[in-house]
């Protein structure tokens, strides 16, 4: 006969507090081999230590009970490993982005380089022109607006090809100000081409108006290009340069062309007031100014 331990002594054996196996129990997560009816104390076998250690070691690595019980619950060898498999998937890709923000906040908390900040950020003033693009636009939560934004652009470019139409540069973002202020907001992602774009269930022809925009180049994944808004927001007020309107984005290089994160480039786009007679004179109007040139990932990150 297996040998019985009472709560307490199943508690110190497996470093699980009562109360947590209290609340297993209750969840059928991990029952007691036997309740005593009358006194409803609950006792365990010694079987079921490795189990408990197991249920432990799953919680420190942060997986969700449910799926902690559908591994437990796995009919073989196979099936578990592949659902242990999953987790840990997710664990290293938010350890990633874990490290990432670590190294992004080292960098921010670092003395500043020397040096002028806009040199160093490389911001322009470029007049954008009207282009011809195939669009979808919706209401967006910003916390959605990474996957929506990458969902609606592989959209994009499937309509493009269905209809044998080419792109004509790089995919962009318009968003409203409310994405920002409220995280809510109408987003409208673009594809430019050439040729006449017949309506497809949520893409449509879109004229992209024309803008005059302080742009900067961020380089590296789209988690990360708050801080290159952060570097424009700064250089639009020094200057008093900016106007109502929705930011652009422009996906110059993205996940399409490279797997490496390092090689990516998004355009972040400010909306500004800027008189074309000026525009030569202007100190931040950079060598690369001019229409054209691509915008990046979105408010929502990872467009790519």
């Amino acid at each position: 006969m297996n040998a019985q331990l009472s709560i307490g002594d199943f508690s110190r054996a497996t470093h699980m507090s009562v109360k947590m196996l209290r609340h297993y129990h209750q969840i059928g997560l991990l029952e007691p081999a036997d309740v005593d009816p009358h006194t409803g104390y609950r006792r365990y076998t010694a079987d079921q230590i490795p189990i408990a250690q197991v249920v432990r070691r799953f919680r420190e690595l942060d997986m969700p009970l449910d799926e902690i019980a559908a591994v437990l619950a796995a009919p073989d060898v196979r099936t578990r490993g592949e659902r242990v498999a999953t987790h840990l998937s997710r664990l290293e890709a938010s350890l990633e982005a874990k490290q990432r923000a670590v190294a992004s906040l080292r960098d921010l908390l670092a003395p500043e380089a020397a040096g002028p900040p806009d040199a160093a950020a490389g911001i322009e003033l470029r007049s954008v022109p009207a282009v011809p693009a195939a669009a979808i636009t919706e209401v967006v939560d910003a916390a959605e607006a990474g996957p929506w934004l990458r969902g609606a652009v592989a959209e994009l470019l499937a309509t493009l090809e269905a209809q044998d139409l080419a792109p004509a540069g790089p995919a962009g973002g318009i968003f409203a100000d409310d994405l920002f202020t409220h995280h809510r907001g109408q987003s409208t992602v673009f594809v430019p081409c050439a040729g006449d774009v017949r309506q497809i269930g949520r893409v449509v022809p879109l004229v992209v108006p024309p803008a005059e925009l302080a742009v900067i180049t961020h380089a590296g994944p789209t988690t990360e290009t708050d801080r290159a808004y952060g570097v424009l927001g700064a250089f639009v007020a020094r200057h008093a340069l900016g106007v109502d309107g929705p930011m652009r984005e422009y996906y110059v290089v993205g996940r399409r062309e490279t797997p490496d994160t390092a090689l990516w480039r998004t355009e972040v786009g400010w909306p500004v007031f800027r008189v074309a007679a000026r525009a030569g004179a202007d100190p931040a109007a950079g060598p690369g100014a001019g229409p054209g040139a691509g915008a990046g990932a979105g408010p929502g990150a990872g467009a790519g």
